[in-house]
């Protein structure tokens, strides 16, 4: 017998749960997923662009799709950065890669931090959208340790169409996010 992944289970289960606790008229009001993306700063790229091209192999693998070069917008001269150098990689999941990312962020991935006591609530940025880091991505099972050199950190932003953070909040609890 197969399990329901993620995206079944939110269509058949969890909209109708949302819809209940959250005294919505139509189920078309329900929050959902829309994309999450994946970024890398690199900001080390400026004096070795090797460094950039392990961090795109390796957001490759995690997200199993080809991240995106970010480039700087203007030159800052602290930093030795000039304007078009690329300083970032980044991804966008949509769909159903998107849901299998998340499930195994929630299930596999955050549970392998560190002195893991649970996700902030404060990271919500007042419209449902949910912003965290990873400081190492040493925690993706799919990384191989002996093929790191230096340990990168990420943000990853889970965008929803929830219109207020509380409609966000509950919507990431019933998807599985593990928030204080």
């Amino acid at each position: 017998m197969k399990t329901m992944d993620l995206y079944e289970k939110f269509n058949k289960e969890i909209k109708l749960t949302l819809k209940k606790d959250l005294k919505l008229k139509n189920i078309m009001m329900v929050p959902r997923l829309e994309k999450i993306v994946v970024n890398s700063g690199v900001g080390e790229a400026s004096q070795n662009i090797k460094i950039l091209d392990k961090v795109m192999e390796e957001l490759a693998i995690i997200t199993g799709q080809k991240p995106a070069i970010r480039r700087a917008k203007k030159s800052i001269a602290s930093f030795r950065i000039r304007d078009g150098m690329p300083v970032a990689a980044t991804v966008t999941l949509r769909g159903k890669r998107m849901y299998e990312f998340f499930e195994r962020l929630v299930d596999i991935v955050i549970p392998r931090v560190k002195d893991f006591r649970g996700l902030s609530p404060r990271s919500f940025d007042g419209k449902g959208n949910y912003t965290f880091a990873l400081k190492h991505q040493l925690v993706f099972p799919e990384i191989n340790y002996s093929k790191v050199e230096k340990t990168k950190g990420m943000s990853i932003t889970v965008v929803t169409s929830a219109k207020t953070n509380e409609e966000g909040r509950a919507l990431l609890k019933h998807l599985g996010m593990p928030l204080i």
